[in-house]
């Protein structure tokens, strides 16, 4: 099923493909090399008929471009997914796209996705480094039953990292501040705000553009 499946799939992506929406995916920063330019919503209705499938998230992953990358997120099941498979997607995120579609849509949804902002949050390559805070903010917004106390580690590990200056690692932080600061307990708002309002305070460019960010969404008007 999984082949037949992933070849069904694959001939969509082809038959949809749009060299204009390309262009327009890489001026929005999400670069690949390899792209269809069939957009999001387009890829969910695409996976909608399909159950979480390993196989057939593993053909798509092998495929390589970043529609066939983003569908593995879709179609990979977060009940059985190893933290080893997790790491090997990890070293093939090549934009923030698929980093991001990775982390809510997959990651936040496995057991083990509480322990990973803190190691993932320490990785040199920008994507995995981003993919800490875009995994705090996946959870922060999917798991609602979740007590407030265990997002409590992660402003330490944003504020920690407030001073990287690429782009997607700052704007992953301040997703993380702002989404957690948006779950309804005042006491994680202040938290965020906190953390933006002693960031405002260092002499990094990144770590003052992250605190306006944050307050700019959280603080009262």
């Amino acid at each position: 099923m999984s082949d037949s499946a992933a070849d069904e799939i694959l001939a969509i992506l082809r038959a949809e493909a749009s060299p204009r929406n390309v262009e327009g995916m890489a001026r929005f920063g999400i670069g690949a090399k390899k792209a269809y330019g069939v957009g999001v919503t387009r890829l969910r209705k695409i996976a909608k008929p399909y159950a979480r499938d390993k196989k057939l998230a593993a053909a798509l992953w092998k495929e390589g471009s970043l529609e066939a990358k983003i569908l593995a997120s879709l179609l990979d099941d977060p009940a059985t997914l190893t933290e080893a498979a997790a790491e090997r997607y990890l070293k093939g995120f090549e934009n923030w796209a698929v980093t991001d579609a990775f982390c809510l849509n997959l990651f936040d949804r496995a057991a083990w996705a509480y322990a990973k902002p803190a190691p993932w949050s320490e990785r040199e390559d920008e994507q995995q480094k981003r993919a800490a805070f875009a995994l705090m903010a996946g959870l922060a917004w999917h798991d609602k039953e979740a007590e407030d106390a265990r997002f409590a580690p992660f402003f330490a590990l944003c504020e920690r990292e407030a001073g990287d200056p690429r782009n997607y690692v700052k704007k992953g932080v301040s997703w993380a501040l702002r989404q957690m600061g948006k779950r309804g307990d005042p006491a994680l708002r202040k938290k965020a705000l906190a953390s933006a309002k002693r960031l405002a305070a260092r002499e990094e460019t990144s770590a003052r553009w992250i605190a306006r960010d944050v307050a700019k969404e959280l603080a009262p008007h």
